[in-house]
């Protein structure tokens, strides 16, 4: 038990060195900034203070909501999707996999649970002993199941989904604005001394190495941005994107689609006065979400169906 134990401690330990070397960049890229070339290479007052105002700005946002991606938990199904004691001592007890589908599926007609397995099976994480939500996965990393859950970020150390998939997305929204901020404000400075219009002092290689950082960091950031813009457009996480979601009248890719406005309001709220500030508004419990298959007729939902090249055998099992 003790090495397992102590195996443990390490892997969690280790999990944290993607994060300690974010903050070791965004801490040498203060100092890169500020001192190097703020203090020491600007030399007009006026554009000093104005870049310095700007990039405050920029960071505070980035490192606020980069530690509120970090730090809050991720949230896990509440106690009223565990089976009751006598449906989970007959589970437990039952050794044949249909017989326990048919406990499951007992107990999950009185939950809002409108998704299926692959196979068709009532989604249950025998781990954490509770019947999954719509969206909800079992994270191996953090060992636990996360509502809505989008992915396992290293680059945070966190699961990301519900609670925090806002958080997530305006992180990376500040982190490409700060480097798109440090590109502009030092592209003239980098040409100068790239082309030697500026003494050769301590501050050219920050300035020249922070220009090629802030710039790869751009790039590989707006792609992942664009990328969950789009997915927060659709109403997909990214396990979504990859695997449509199985309702209980069959696959559709879209089945969580409400619209462009309603997508958006979904994980930003309803108020846009909230919207770029990283405090929670997104709508909703996380244990549920409007399903255009389950909350429509079922003749439309076997014309979506149709569409999307499937036919709709039944609505409710």
């Amino acid at each position: 038990m003790a090495p397992s134990h102590a195996l443990r401690c390490c892997k969690r330990a280790l999990n944290w060195v993607p994060v300690l070397f974010i903050n070791l960049v965004i801490g040498w890229s203060y100092y890169a900034y500020v001192i190097e070339l703020c203090v020491y290479t600007i030399p007009n007052n006026t554009e000093r203070i104005c870049y310095l105002v700007v990039f405050h700005i920029c960071l505070i946002m980035f490192i606020w909501s980069y530690w509120k991606t970090i730090w809050v938990t991720p949230a896990e199904p509440s106690k009223a999707f565990s089976l009751p004691r006598v449906e989970k001592d007959q589970f437990e007890k039952e050794e044949r996999a249909e017989v326990q589908q048919e406990i499951l599926k007992k107990v999950v007609r009185n939950l809002p649970v409108y998704t299926r397995t692959a196979g068709g099976a009532v989604p249950y994480c025998n781990s954490c002993q509770v019947i999954k939500p719509d969206r909800c996965h079992h994270c191996s990393t953090c060992e636990r199941c996360v509502l809505k859950m989008d992915h396992h970020c290293p680059w945070v150390n966190n699961c990301v989904g519900f609670s925090n998939y806002k958080f997530f997305i305006l992180f990376l929204g500040y982190a490409s604005l700060y480097c798109a901020v440090i590109c502009a404000t030092v592209m003239q400075y980098f040409i100068k001394f790239w082309k030697k219009l500026l003494p050769e002092t301590h501050a050219k290689f920050h300035i020249l190495f922070l220009f090629f950082v802030a710039a790869l960091f751009f790039i590989s950031i707006i792609s992942l941005l664009s990328y969950h813009l789009w997915l927060v457009a659709k109403n997909r996480t990214t396990i979504e994107a990859f695997r449509a979601p199985v309702f209980t009248n069959g696959p559709d890719k879209n089945g969580f689609s409400l619209g462009f406005k309603r997508n958006v309001a979904e994980v930003f709220g309803d108020q846009a006065k909230y919207w770029f500030f990283p405090v929670f508004s997104s709508l909703g419990d996380g244990h549920s979400f409007v399903t255009r298959l389950v909350h429509i007729d079922p003749e439309t939902a076997n014309s979506i169906l149709q569409q999307n090249g499937k036919r709709l055998v039944k609505y409710f099992e």
